[in-house]
């Protein structure tokens, strides 16, 4: 699919609807060895994906989030270990951005360059002439072992400062240690593993102040231009993890679908599924809440793009309403792929049948600590009451 000119948004969208075939059949495989298939890589590679935030003078496209967040859906129709990798990809690559020019120019050297990354800042650093020292470690580093950089969150600690203060490093994966912990009931093909920092020198200026970041305060000259370079962070995460959740929603969908002709209610009379009222009452609640998801998952995205594109200023109330559309999200998706394994029957526990693997990746999604319908609803709710939020993640 190489090619000179730069594919619309319209095909980027269509490159990763072909790949759920792919992504699909190697589902299995991707669970089972806790990364995504090499297969995958290539594919993801060879459609552009990691192009898709990447800065237009180093090849990328720039793409807007909306159109972001249909690609990373379509993806999770065919597995949610590869859609949620891509997406955290996406989302660091776009991080990486926000550095200085001359730091962009390191990392982006490297053709479809991979980064990962955490916003949780769980290690320390230390400043020494030229730089600083980084020492701790990162949990739930999804495609940490695939990835060649990593943008990671630490804690200043500067005698000379006001007190410790969030910043964000760049790192190359190849001066950390990974550490293979990635053992779970869902989204195993994530590889979210731990990478660990031991006395690693970090250079000035691969490191962000997150306190400027938060409030859109960026590095980078050359991208100051740009509107997808614009937007703030924590809105641009939520939304672009809101779509693996909506795309895995639709894939319980069409996994239920697939496996309903011919299939039976056992210890009924009923010799079709299809024909029982109760399956169509668990269809069609499953479905109105399958739409609910994408409405607010794109809520969001759009959002985003809006407020990039005029340079509008973000309201309080907006920024946690992201937070809440995240929630909803998750939310609605859970309910309706509840609803569909149920309706799926003791056979569909086997590990060939999809659905059962969308229910586990469903649930770990809906646990994520930035995810969670009830911490978003409470934020939300906080703000409409006209109290302070109780996070800086906005």
């Amino acid at each position: 699919m190489e090619s000179n000119e730069t594919p619309t948004e319209q095909e980027l969208v269509s490159r990763a609807s072909n790949l759920v075939p792919l992504l699909k059949a190697n589902a299995a495989w991707t669970e089972e060895n806790r990364r995504l298939h090499p297969e995958t890589l290539e594919a993801l590679a060879d459609s552009g994906f990691f192009r898709l935030r990447i800065p237009k003078r180093y090849g990328g496209y720039e793409v807007g989030l909306r159109t972001l967040s249909e690609i990373v859906a379509e993806l999770a129709r065919g597995d949610g270990s590869t859609s949620w990798t891509a997406g955290v990809w996406t989302i660091s690559t776009w991080i990486a951005c926000l550095f200085p020019d001359e730091v962009q120019d390191e990392i982006f050297s490297t053709p479809d360059v991979r980064v990962c990354g955490i916003l949780s800042p769980t290690a320390t650093a230390k400043p020494v002439p030229g730089g600083y020292v980084v020492n701790g470690k990162w949990t739930f580093n999804s495609g940490a072992q695939q990835s060649h950089w990593n943008t990671n969150s630490a804690i200043l600690l500067d005698p000379d400062a006001d007190g410790p203060q969030p910043i964000m490093t760049a790192i190359p994966l190849k001066e950390m240690k990974i550490v293979d912990d990635w053992y779970t009931s869902g989204l195993r093909g994530s590889g979210s593993v731990s990478t660990v920092a031991r006395d690693v020198f970090v250079p000035a200026e691969r490191v962000l102040k997150m306190g400027p970041v938060l409030r859109q305060q960026y590095s980078s000259v050359l991208n100051a231009d740009s509107p997808i370079f614009r937007a703030p962070l924590l809105p641009t995460a939520c939304a672009t993890v809101s779509a693996t959740v909506l795309g895995l929603a639709k894939a319980a969908k069409e996994a239920f679908f697939e496996r309903l002709p011919g299939r039976k209610i056992t210890y009924t009379d009923y010799t079709e599924q299809a024909a029982a009222p109760l399956t169509h009452l668990q269809v069609a609640e499953a479905t109105v809440k399958v739409d609910e998801a994408g409405f607010h998952a794109l809520r969001a995205a759009d959002l985003v793009d809006a407020k990039s594109a005029s340079g509008a200023e973000w309201t309080l109330e907006e920024r946690a309403r992201v937070r809440l559309d995240l929630g909803a999200t998750c939310q609605r998706a859970k309910e309706a792929v509840d609803i569909l394994s149920t309706a799926s029957g003791g056979s569909s526990i086997y590990s060939s049948v999809p659905i059962q693997r969308i229910e586990r990746d469903i649930r770990t999604l809906n646990l994520h600590a930035v995810m969670h319908p009830n911490t978003n609803l409470e934020l939300y709710g906080r703000i409409l009451c006209g109290l302070e939020p109780n996070t800086h993640y906005l």
